[in-house]
């Protein structure tokens, strides 16, 4: 594809998913734009798990050792009884047998960070809310709240499960009487989530910060419908994260709460002090013989780190249309839906429409069975941690099963590992070889065919 013929990008939405496009886009040469609405990004979030599903892309960006830097090594998964009574622990390490990678937990902010400094400052635009797009002359238009207006070939929605992008594209389906019916309906969601993460902690007073290594510990109410999970991490911090199971009536409720507020995905200071409040007795245990309270993790951690959110439960059937395309609104499911529109954009063989098309269908097939093998997976771990009878129930079929079925549960999460294709490839380790990536190999066929070209040119 010459210059001519790269598809400019226009992505919306700067979190995990929309930066690693932007990394990645960077590495192929394709021009892209970022728009982000807010101004500056908050240090909000708990931990979260990385593994051998990202760390060979991290390797091929070159920040595979910064990585290692901040993350924290997770051999194991610890569940309690609120009596704080230890169940047996989950094993991790198979996967490095299996990968050659081991599990790391970092603090979501810190590894934004990291994402972020891939993509030059120059390409994203904060504090620019898109207010809405348009097609000339075959080319998208972005109309910003600024009165700025940006014109590109693809525009990519990755801007969360609120997405304005999505928004704009289902309602000129829906006018068209071409979107499906579950596609109109509202988020479902089954839990609400406090999550934050203290300053640097005393490790007299929490020797939990200490360890070489990871406790990722979930204790799990007894009379009460909240679980609660922490996780240490290579900063000497602890990450947090409570939830609330909701039943039907209240979940109701909380739907109703969030159409009354002007910020869907968060509910702002008062709705969380009120959840701080009501759960600062829960136990923790410590290491160390010590034990604590949610409360001690509270007091430590800055008020304008701690964050009410909502964790909705869909996976949309309709992902793009006409110049306008998807992204997931999880870090990990979004951060490889990024790399295959990345590969399958560096193959374009040029940016008609049709071409477009075409990226966009096969982005679609080869990422959906990954997205629904993701989210039944999210369910089914949603039951460990449910509070009830069934939460109990699968608790002790899990920590009880025999090790040959659960390293099957384990090979079973670490099949989707894609990588680059037109960026010098990662060695393949470990005994579980990756799902094949038709947009990998895709990408990777056209680099090397480029290299072969360029060789012979000179």
């Amino acid at each position: 594809m010459s210059k001519e013929d790269k598809p400019t990008v226009l992505i919306v939405g700067a979190g995990l998913g929309g930066l690693m496009l932007g990394a990645l886009l960077e590495k192929s040469g394709v021009p892209y734009t970022i728009f982000e609405r807010t101004t500056v990004v908050k240090p909000l979030g708990s931990a979260m798990v990385v593994g051998p599903t990202l760390l060979p892309i991290f390797q091929q960006l070159g920040i595979y050792d910064e990585f290692l830097a901040i993350g924290k090594y997770l051999p194991q998964t610890l569940t309690y009884k609120e009596s704080l009574q230890p169940m047996p622990p989950l094993d991790l390490r198979p996967v490095e047998e299996f990968t050659g990678y081991g599990n790391y937990t970092v603090a979501r902010p810190t590894l934004y960070d990291l994402i972020l400094k891939q993509v030059p400052p120059h390409k994203i635009h904060f504090g620019h809310r898109v207010l809405n797009i348009t097609e000339e002359d075959d080319k998208a238009v972005i109309h910003l709240s600024n009165n700025a207006t940006f014109t590109g070939d693809i525009i990519v929605g990755a801007d969360g499960a609120y997405s304005a992008v999505r928004q704009r594209m289902y309602e000129q389906l829906k006018a068209n009487g071409e979107l499906p019916k579950a596609d109109q309906e509202d988020l479902p969601f089954s839990c609400t989530c406090l999550v934050g993460q203290t300053g640097v902690l005393d490790p007299e007073k929490f020797p939990i910060v200490t360890l070489p290594h990871c406790l990722f510990n979930s204790i799990h109410g007894q009379d009460k419908p909240f679980s609660w999970h922490t996780f240490n991490t290579a900063e000497g911090k602890i990450c947090w994260m409570v939830l609330h199971h909701l039943s039907k009536k209240s979940s109701k409720a909380a739907t109703e709460q969030r159409f009354r507020n002007t910020n869907n995905a968060e509910w702002g200071a008062h709705p969380a002090q009120a959840m701080c409040d009501e759960t600062r007795d829960f136990p923790l245990p410590l290491e160390g013989g010590k034990t604590g309270t949610l409360g001690d993790l509270y007091d430590a951690t800055p008020q304008e780190y701690i964050s009410k959110v909502m964790l909705e439960e869909k996976v949309f059937k309709t992902w793009y249309h006409r110049r306008y395309v998807l992204m997931g609104d999880g870090a990990v499911t979004a951060m490889h839906d990024a790399i295959a529109l990345a590969n399958l954009i560096y193959a374009m063989p040029n940016k008609t429409s049709e071409d477009i098309n075409k990226v966009f269908e096969e982005y679609h097939k080869e990422r959906y069975p990954a997205v629904m093998e993701s989210y039944n997976n999210s369910k089914q771990l949603a039951k460990i941690f449910d509070t009830g009878i069934v939460g109990t129930i699968v608790n002790y079929v899990t920590t009880h099963m025999p090790t040959w079925l659960w390293r099957l549960a384990l090979a079973k999460t670490i099949r989707f590992r894609p990588q680059v294709g037109y960026i010098k490839p990662v060695e393949l380790k470990g005994t579980v070889a990756p799902a094949i990536s038709p947009s990998e190999q895709k990408a990777r066929a056209v680099f090397e065919n480029r290299q072969v070209g360029a060789v012979v040119h000179l």
